[in-house]
Parts: C-alpha cells; structure tokens; sequence
C-alpha cells in the first residue's frame, strides 16, 4: 500500500478532502473531521485512524500497533509502517474510520453528504 493508494481510496468516499496539517501530516476529512492521518515525515510511513471502541484493545496490541498520541482518548490507533496492512484490510479499515467519523456528524450535514435519506 503506497500513500497514492490511500488518497485514491479515501477520494471514493463522499465529502472527502484532504489537507496538510502540522507541516507534515496528510489528513482526510469528511466534513471537516479526520478519519485518516498519514504521516509524510517518516519511513517508513505511518498512518493513524479511528476505530470501534469494542476493537480498541485487540488493534492497539498488534504488531505495528499502539494507541494514536492525543487521539487514544478518542479510540485511534498508530500504524508505524502502512505496508503492515494488506490492500483489503486498509480499505476496510478506511471506510470503518469514515463511517465511525461521518456517523457523529449532525444529521444535517450527513444528508447533504448523501449519507441518509
């Protein structure tokens, strides 16, 4: 998995954009929250994203794993290298951070999205 596979998968979701934070951070956004940080300053490259409450313990424990620094409040994890995860896992890793993220958006704004009906 490169950072090009990642923004190409991230920009099939609805209402995504993408910015750089922190001078070296990739972050992909629905409406103007995070689901996806993927760090450019490192190698290898390392990401982190929000997952269920229920998973939080079983993902922080894996290899490659640990809680998200500032985030692990908010059940994210740290990947130390994106290439740990295989191409399938990342896309459902993405889309359950997209989904966990959008899900908290009002009502409204999930509507204009496509969301909800």
């Amino acid at each position: 998995m490169t950072i090009e596979d990642l923004q190409e998968l991230c920009r099939q979701l609805p209402g995504v954009t993408e910015s750089i934070k922190w001078e070296h951070d990739l972050c992909f956004c629905v409406a103007d929250k995070m689901f996806l940080v993927v760090g450019l300053d490192k190698a290898p490259v390392s990401a982190s994203f929000k997952v269920a409450a229920e998973e939080f313990e079983e993902m922080s424990s894996r290899t490659g794993f640990s809680p998200a620094p500032y985030l692990a409040r908010y059940k994210w994890v740290a990947l130390d290298d994106i290439s740990r995860l295989a191409p399938q896992e990342w896309e459902q890793r993405v889309r359950a951070s997209y989904a966990l993220v959008a899900g908290k958006l009002p009502k409204k704004v999930r509507q204009g999205l496509g969301l909800e009906a």
